[in-house]
């Protein structure tokens, strides 16, 4: 009788579950979908055999991660090596949810694997009990485990490949094409809402940006004088066409048009002036931003196809997984399938045919350009996606291969080999990436530079600060002195004045002394005031006796 283990990976850690009878099991199926919502029937059919909790968040994360991409983790390897039971007469057979991992499994540990019927039953009973088949887990803290690795997982998977993300190139080429649209559709709108004043203008421009600018610009026809022909001239750069847009205006068989309705079409113009100038500020940005993710691509193919490539293939790594023969139809799926319904021709080429190779080549040879071109574009994906430092050595030489052969198609001239093609993109490569390590270094360097310098600099104003500190207490320690120094000088002054007047004066001196009194009181501490205070005391008594 074959023993029937199955692997659960919950948030909390890993659990092996024994299941017991599992050939009464696997005959009666309906019973177990049964049995699966009530715990005790389901209790008295798995047993825990172990459970491998995490010991932190971030271990929980790299198992998650392993698991998910069926790489068999180092935990997970010593938990099945440890409590699986090896040997004997029972054979053990493991039960696994994920089939990619079954086979890492298989592979690693030599195990028979089981996946899908009886095991699926069991894993989603599993599932829902979980929290009650594992002593000490409450259902709160599987819930609290499973929402933190939830969102750890998924900010893992959102800041993976910050630098070289490929999402910004998805959705401004997705914008591109829209604005595109936009655009036209709008300036058709203009064409035909200002052909009714002035209708000949539309066959003079055909451009649909400077057909809206000279709308903006010239307004009512009625008021275009020879001083607004320099303006004209300015969009049109052509001198012709601005002299023929002025003597169009003075013979127009437009009508008449009202201010207000002028005032709409102007306003209505220079939003689609403004479109088209975002237009071309958002492809400068593409271009830019190929250039970092994917520099060899826009090399080879161009920013905007390359751009459409990723697009439709959902990421640059999905990209780089593509077949040559599959990225040669990519955006052509309706077509090839129509084809192999109909038992029809195939087609050649999907995306890659608006790149101007494709374009260039003869009719006869325009499959065989674009095979060539998309066995290149995969390689140039590759590159891309899986390089450290990003360079378009590579799609640039890609490209030149391309030119080569696409020379031989037409005159016949044997190209150069790929080997040593390849070499010469692989020294330039190097020596390009040496040069923008060393401008990263000196950029470090720079940075370190600048910290140690505020570093110093607060040093220096805390050392300043210091200095200023221990200066004033020093000054007020130096005065709290003097004015000790001071007070007795001027106490004995009153005691001679008091002997000569012999009562006379005695008032004045007795003023002086409460006056002297307050001041000591204000700068001395409360010690030195009691001491002055005994020897003032003590003096009135002496002058009180001799003047008895």
């Amino acid at each position: 009788m074959v023993l029937l283990h199955v692997l659960f990976e919950h948030a909390a850690g890993y659990a092996l579950f024994a299941v017991k009878e599992v050939e009464e099991i696997g005959m009666l199926l309906p019973q177990v979908e049964q049995s699966v919502l009530n715990l005790g029937k389901f209790s008295s059919v798995i047993k825990l055999s172990a459970f491998f909790p995490f010991k932190s968040a971030q271990g929980a994360l790299e198992n998650i991660n392993a698991v998910s991409e069926g790489v068999v983790h180092a935990d997970l390897k010593l938990f099945l090596e440890t409590n699986l039971p090896s040997g004997g007469k029972k054979k053990a057979m493991l039960g696994v949810s994920d089939a990619k991992l079954g086979a890492a499994l298989q592979e690693e540990l030599n195990l028979s694997i089981q996946t899908g019927g009886v095991v699926a039953e069991v894993l989603r009973g599993v599932r829902l009990h979980f929290h009650s088949l594992v002593k000490g887990l409450t259902a709160q803290a599987a819930s609290k485990a499973q929402l933190g690795l939830g969102h750890s997982y998924s900010r893992a998977k959102v800041k993976f490949n910050v630098n070289r993300a490929d999402n910004m190139i998805i959705q401004s080429i997705a914008l591109l094409d829209q604005l595109d649209k936009d655009i036209n559709t709008f300036s058709m709108r203009v064409r035909e809402w200002y052909g009714y004043h002035f209708p000949e203008l539309i066959k003079i421009v055909n451009d649909n940006s400077t057909y809206c600018k000279l709308a903006k610009l010239i307004g009512n026809r009625k008021e275009l004088t020879e001083e607004m022909l320099e303006a004209i001239e300015e969009i049109t750069m052509d001198s012709g066409k601005a002299q023929a847009i002025l003597d169009a205006s003075r013979s127009s068989m437009g009508m008449d048009i009202s201010p207000i309705d002028l005032i709409n079409i102007e306003s209505f113009s220079s939003r689609v002036v403004s479109l088209t100038e975002y237009r071309q500020g958002l492809s400068e940005y593409l271009r830019s931003k190929m250039g970092q993710v994917a520099p060899n691509l826009a090399a080879l193919i161009g920013e905007v196809v390359g751009a459409r490539l990723i697009s439709h293939a959902g990421s640059l790594t999905n990209l780089a997984k593509y077949p040559a023969s599959t990225v040669q139809i990519l955006g052509a799926e309706k077509a090839l399938f129509r084809a192999l319904k109909t038992r029809g021709n195939t087609p050649k080429y999907g995306l890659i045919f608006h790149s101007t190779f494709i374009g260039r080549a003869a009719a006869k040879n325009k499959g065989r350009i674009s095979r060539y071109l998309a066995n290149k574009c995969t390689i140039a994906s590759r590159i891309d996606c899986f390089s450290d430092v990003p360079t378009s050595v590579f799609g640039d030489k890609l490209r030149d291969q391309v030119e080569e052969r696409l020379a031989f198609y037409e005159t016949g001239d044997a190209p150069r080999k790929n080997l040593d093609v390849m070499k010469e993109a692989v020294a330039q490569a190097s020596e390009v990436a040496a040069e923008i390590k060393r401008k990263l270094e000196k950029k470090e360097k720079k940075k370190k530079k600048r910290e140690k310098r505020k570093l110093e600099a607060l040093s220096t104003a805390e050392g300043d600060d210091e200095e200023k500190a221990n200066g004033e207490a020093e000054e007020n320690v130096d005065s709290i002195k003097k004015k000790k120094k001071k007070k007795p000088a001027a106490e004995e002054e009153p005691e001679d004045e008091g002997v000569l007047t012999n009562g006379v004066d005695e008032a004045t001196p007795s003023k002086k002394k409460k006056k002297r009194k307050i001041d000591t009181v204000e700068a001395e501490p409360e010690a030195d005031v009691t001491q002055a205070e005994k020897k003032k005391k003590k003096k009135k008594k002496k002058a009180e006796e001799e003047d008895e």
